[in-house]
This record gives structure tokens, sequence and C-alpha cells, in this order.
């Protein structure tokens, strides 16, 4: 199987706070599937970058609503509460596929805020890009030098730019199926029941037991029954 490079990216949705704390389960809960793996495994902000054997073709049909229900620890009076993040699965997209205009783009540098070097901390090393005709925004701050932060950027925006055309190309032609499957991010794919200790994928119409497990990244299971979805 040949190494690829995808980007994972999590958002919370629906739930406020708690949406954005699940956003960040979900985020680990990749990160630890790709270092059991063996894959290679890199956070910055809220996406991840996977590199390892058939990475993209594995995850794909990751992309889509991802729901919690589960008692908050702020919720003092024990009650259930739902809510969302989405998950974008992208491929990494060369060059001659996806050209970006230079003259479309904001670029800014700023100090990374987070761990690292004094270099990293000290220095405007972060990367900020704005591609005005879409108002897309990426950022790329865990290099230690500028450049390699400005590459960073400038792929991860290539994906989205990518994801932003399948999806013009699902609402066009009836019936089309792009390279990510039928779920991009609108579709509500998988609830993590945790009072239940149940996850059921609404796709597969299946549900799976030890729900920590799962969300420890323990997700093989899951995961490889999803390639019927092609």
């Amino acid at each position: 199987m040949e190494n690829q490079t995808c980007y994972i990216e999590v958002r919370g949705a629906a739930g406020g706070n708690e949406a954005k704390l699940w956003a960040s389960d979900l985020l680990r809960m990749y990160y630890r599937f790709a270092i059991k793996r063996g894959w290679k495994a890199q956070q910055d902000e809220q996406t991840l970058k996977l590199k390892g054997p058939g990475v993209f073709d594995l995850l794909k049909y990751e992309s889509g609503v991802h729901r919690v229900q589960r008692v908050p620890e702020t919720e003092k009076r024990g009650r259930v509460h739902t809510s969302t993040a989405t998950v974008a699965v992208l491929p990494e997209i060369s060059e001659s596929e996806v050209k970006v205009n230079p003259s479309d783009l904001d670029i800014q540098f700023y100090r990374s805020g987070g761990h690292g070097g004094q270099n990293v901390n000290k220095v405007s090393t972060a990367v900020r890009l704005t591609h005005r005709p879409t108002g897309i925004v990426v950022t790329a701050q865990t290099e230690r030098f500028q450049e390699q932060n400005r590459v960073n950027a400038m792929a991860l925006l290539r994906a989205k730019l990518w994801e932003l055309e399948e999806q013009k190309k699902m609402k066009e032609i009836a019936g089309y199926r792009s390279a990510i499957g039928s779920g991009m991010r609108a579709e509500k794919i998988r609830t993590y029941n945790f009072p239940q200790d149940r996850v059921t994928d609404h796709r597969l119409g299946k549900s799976f037991g030890n729900l920590e497990a799962i969300v420890d990244g323990n997700l093989d299971k899951v995961v490889e029954m999803t390639q019927s979805l092609n």
C-alpha cells in the first residue's frame, strides 16, 4: 500500500463549549489511532497531518458530523447533553492539481502561541493565509521556520480548495459521489453515547460497545468496516 498524506480538521459545531471539548477529544482519538498504526502524525491547532500507508483511503469515510451524548463536567444536575463536531478528511493535493494565484492571498506572519523553542515563540514564524476569493483562512505554526510553515499552510489551503470544488460537483451532478464518499461534513455519520457505552455508525446501521476504548484511539474495527461504503 502506497504512502499517503491527509489532513483531518475537526471543529466544534452545535453545543457551545462542550462541542469544542468534543472536537478536542476527536482530534486526540485520531492522533492516538495514527500513532498506534505507526503513522507519522503532527497536530497544528485543529488540524492533524497524517502520513502512512493508505492513510487517506482508510480514513476518508470519517468525514461528516460526529454527535456525542454525555454528561458534561460542568453539568451539576447530571443531565445528558447532545453536542456535535464536524470532521473533514482531506487528501494532500499537488500544486499541479490545484493552482493558487499568489495575488489572491493575504499573508500574515505572527508569533506562535504554542509550545516550542525560543525561536518558535520569539520570532514571527507562524503563518496565516487568507484566500480572498473564497474567504478560506488557514494557519500553520508548528515548524521552527517561517518558510516551512508557509509551505504547510499552502498545502492545507490546496486541500480545502479541492474540498470546495468537490462539494460544488456534488451539487451539480445528481448522484455524484466524491473521493470522500457521500459523507462530507453535513451528514451525521456517527453517535457516541457515553451513558450507554455505545458508538453507532448510522451509515453502517451498526453499533459498537466499549466506547472509552474507541475514543482512546482503538478505532480499527470501526474504520475497517467503513471500507464497505466504497
